[in-house]
């Protein structure tokens, strides 16, 4: 066996493990941050900030006597309080007996309940924050599509193309295109257009109209590769044109959809140009479960490209709180299709295989490295929503088991007894592992 063969797979993996710890590393240390710095403006101090678990690599202690550390295995961290006896929580009873009463505010379990409450919860908000910070950034560093819609960048096309840089579209086929930014209505206005290879554009250049030959607006262009799809599998890249499919020439996106969701997840032969060059490719598309408008889902089958218009729009910088405003809504956005998507494999209406575990999210952390700074930095925040949502889950071990522990107690005036806090815990161990479990066998035996 040539073991020279192995460099390029053994490269890929250590690049995906990388972007996977980078990711990771990121979201885990502002989620121990939130705890952190909340817990010492509550007055609640923290003995331990660990960056990954197992033997230290590198430790300092700062002037308030808080051991801030690096541990050999980077899959996770910890703040370890006052008081606590492991750094998962729990209480030292012999520390604390040995406390004074002035002492014991300082501890986890010796503080009141807001200040308990609102340590354990910044640990999530943190992770929302950062998600809606790093989504108001490249808003505003990526802008948005400007009004009346503009070529800003003409992508490689093997297509006749008589636009340039800076034409203002005034019209299609004679229709007056609505605003870039309105799906619903943009969507319907594609819909109305002549289904043709080449179509007539009038365009404002140099202060007059004129009209111009360019493809179809969608054409079979991929836009993006999803990472572990079907089309990624098979090293399709973005800007790669599909122009044939099983022999039959095709021009526009929506053909492309059509043939793969009526191939019943039979082989496609597709003829794809690239830089000039045409490749010959097959590739076999996979089902999956899509969310509808009406928040279900529809079984269907995908190759896992995302199309695009033929041009690059231009782009104007949004304001401040355009920019905020808009990363609010893709936060929300991105917990209530994960609250959706995690209800319907409960019931039973999607399949469990949408659910990825540790081995599905480093592959996709590495072909997001792959694809761009600007591409990895937006799954670090996605990420970072989706754990931020999973730790509030009320499970017993995670920030959300805690706060229903500190919801009884605000409403009964007294804690959950040590032995129900002891059983509680052990059930929620077991169910965060099972998970971990499942989805690692989704990974590895899912399609």
């Amino acid at each position: 066996m040539d073991m020279t063969t192995l460099i390029p797979q053994f490269g890929g993996v250590l690049w995906t493990l990388l972007a996977f710890v980078v990711a990771l590393s990121v979201i885990v240390a502002i989620h121990e941050y939130g705890h952190y710095i909340v817990g010492r403006w509550s007055g609640i101090h923290a003995e331990v900030f660990s960056l990954g678990f197992g033997p230290v690599l590198f430790s300092r202690v700062d002037k308030r006597g808080t051991q801030w550390q690096f541990a050999l295995l980077p899959f996770g961290g910890y703040v370890k309080f006052k008081g606590d006896s492991n750094p998962s929580g729990g209480t030292d009873q012999a520390k604390m007996s040995a406390l004074s009463k002035e002492e014991r505010r300082s501890t986890m379990n010796g503080a009141p309940l807001w200040a308990r409450t609102a340590t354990v919860a910044a640990g999530p908000m943190f992770n929302f924050m950062l998600s809606i910070v790093v989504f108001t950034g490249i808003f505003l560093l990526r802008g948005v599509v400007s009004e009346p819609l503009t070529v800003g960048e003409l992508r490689p096309l093997p297509a006749v193309q008589e636009l340039q840089i800076g034409d203002e579209i005034a019209a299609i086929e004679g229709n007056v295109p609505p605003a870039f930014d309105d799906p619903v209505a943009f969507s319907s206005f594609l819909d109305n257009l002549p289904v043709q290879e080449q179509l007539t554009y009038t365009v404002l250049r140099d202060g007059s109209e004129r009209d111009v030959t360019g493809p179809y607006v969608y054409p079979p262009l991929a836009g993006q590769v999803v990472p572990r799809s079907a089309a990624s599998d098979i090293g399709m890249r973005a800007g790669d044109v599909i122009q044939s499919i099983n022999g039959t020439p095709i021009f526009a996106f929506d053909q492309l959809r059509q043939e793969v969701e009526t191939s019943e997840g039979a082989p496609l032969d597709l003829k794809v140009w690239r830089d000039g060059e045409v490749l010959a490719m097959t590739l076999t598309p996979r089902s999956t479960d899509e969310p509808q408008a009406d928040n279900s889902f529809r079984k269907v089958y995908r190759i896992g490209i995302a199309g695009g218009i033929f041009f690059e729009p231009a782009t104007v910088t949004p304001g401040p709180w355009d920019a905020l405003t808009a990363a609010v809504g893709q936060t929300g956005t991105i917990i209530e299709g994960s609250l959706s998507g995690l209800w319907h494999m409960v019931t039973g209406a999607i399949s469990t295989c949408n659910l990825s575990g540790p081995i599905g999210i480093a592959e996709t952390s590495g072909a997001m490295a792959s694809a761009g700074t600007a591409s990895f930095i937006w799954f670090i925040a996605v990420l970072s929503t989706a754990v931020g949502l999973l730790n509030l889950f009320p499970v017993p071990v995670l920030d959300g088991g805690h706060l229903c522990f500190f919801a009884f107690e605000a409403v009964s005036g007294r804690p959950p007894s040590d032995l129900a806090l002891k059983v509680l815990m052990s059930i929620g161990l077991t169910l965060v592992l099972g998970l971990m479990v499942f989805s690692l066998s989704n990974d590895i035996f899912c399609p």
